[in-house]
């Protein structure tokens, strides 16, 4: 788990997804990319374009072996250097959070839910 947040989120290296992610993985995210390891990495290239310094650090992790899920809170911050959801690069430094579900099988990464403040995100962009 920890890996996957230092690598993935706080090194931007989306290689970690085919190291961790089981190739049938599900992405339950609302961003409208695929569903799948190709359309994660795409996401964690999109910010790392717009935030070149994105740093996300880990404020909780809860895990249930029984259910074989993680459970991360995260809080992340940037300065905004390239267009991120419609939006051109504003210079600014910006600070959001979110929450992580991952579930777990055979030592892979099988599903994924994010929810992240997109709302306060944009308002900090300057985005009405």
């Amino acid at each position: 788990m920890n890996r996957w947040i230092e690598d993935g989120w706080q090194k931007g290296r989306d290689a970690v997804v085919d190291e961790l992610h089981a190739p049938e993985f599900v992405d339950h995210d609302a961003s409208g990319r695929p569903p799948d390891r190709e359309g994660f990495k795409s996401g964690i290239r999109e910010l790392y374009a717009a935030f070149p310094d994105f740093e996300a650090r880990i404020e909780d992790m809860l895990v249930d072996a029984s259910r074989s899920e993680a459970v991360v809170r995260w809080t992340a911050t940037g300065t905004h250097r390239g267009a991120y959801l419609g939006v051109p690069p504003t210079g600014r430094r910006i600070a959001f959070k979110g929450i992580e579900i991952l579930r777990f099988e055979g030592g892979w990464i099988v599903e994924r839910w994010g929810e992240w403040d997109g709302l306060a995100l944009l308002g900090q962009l300057g985005a009405r």
